[in-house]
């Protein structure tokens, strides 16, 4: 049987100890923030729990807004791999119920994992600016190829740039075009980010506490309708085949 020319070659035993020290070391950041908050993120205090001296750490992460930037993009692993289970749970072709699955997962992970939530989307880290185009970016975008798949995933290019949605500026069209980076037509760029916002902005209220008032039961049924509402109407901004 001829070799996989594409298989990498097995991690040498310095690269295995290193790959499991660092995992070890952002898991008790994980901790550490679930047990503190995002502020409370501290290298000493890591490395007190590991047994090991923070000039240790740095064998690892070279300097703190580094163990920040893989702690963060591992949240947002994380998130990604709940909002994939989500949609993965329902069968091929049942597009709507797909897509609804992965917002339901979506806001399910973030409630469950409410500090984790707050790193991601809270308050900044004080002295910390993601890396341009470093790994969180590449994490979130992750996350938004999979609603990317599901919600449009059905259509064609044709049907995705004659989407009806609200004149757009000049500006504003040539952004979105850069932010599509030649992957969806605008129109549906403006759909996604829509969508987004409507999701992400009911979930925010929801783990900050900003909704308790209408009752954890209550929350959970208005969200769903929401968002049912909201991918239909979706849907009906894009031509069906045909139409």
């Amino acid at each position: 049987m001829p070799a996989d020319d594409d298989a990498q070659p097995p991690l040498s035993l310095r690269e295995r100890r290193r790959a499991t020290a660092t995992r070890e070391i952002l898991e008790t950041a994980e901790r550490q923030v679930i047990r503190k908050g995002p502020e409370g993120l501290s290298l000493r205090g890591i490395a007190r729990d590991l047994r090991m001296s923070v000039q240790s750490l740095y064998h690892y992460f070279p300097h703190r807004n580094a163990l920040i930037t893989g702690l963060i993009t591992k949240t947002y692993d994380d998130l990604g791999d709940a909002v994939r289970a989500g949609v993965d749970s329902v069968p091929e072709g049942e597009v709507v119920a797909r897509v609804l699955a992965g917002i339901e997962a979506y806001r399910r992970w973030s409630l469950t994992h409410p500090e984790l939530f707050q790193l991601l989307y809270g308050t900044p880290l004080r002295d910390y600016s993601a890396p341009p185009e470093g790994p969180t970016t590449q994490a979130v975008r992750r996350i938004s190829a999979i609603f990317e798949h599901e919600l449009f995933g059905g259509f064609t290019p044709e049907q995705l740039a004659a989407a009806d949605v609200p004149p757009l500026s000049p500006e504003l069209r040539a952004h979105l075009n850069l932010l599509g980076a030649g992957v969806l037509p605008t129109p549906a760029t403006s759909l996604l980010l829509s969508m987004w916002g409507h999701m992400h902005g009911l979930i925010v209220l929801e783990v900050f506490g900003h909704t308790a008032f209408v009752g954890p039961e209550h929350q959970a049924e208005i969200f769903r309708m929401s968002m049912h509402t909201m991918v239909e109407d979706t849907y009906r901004r894009i031509a069906s085949p045909g139409g």
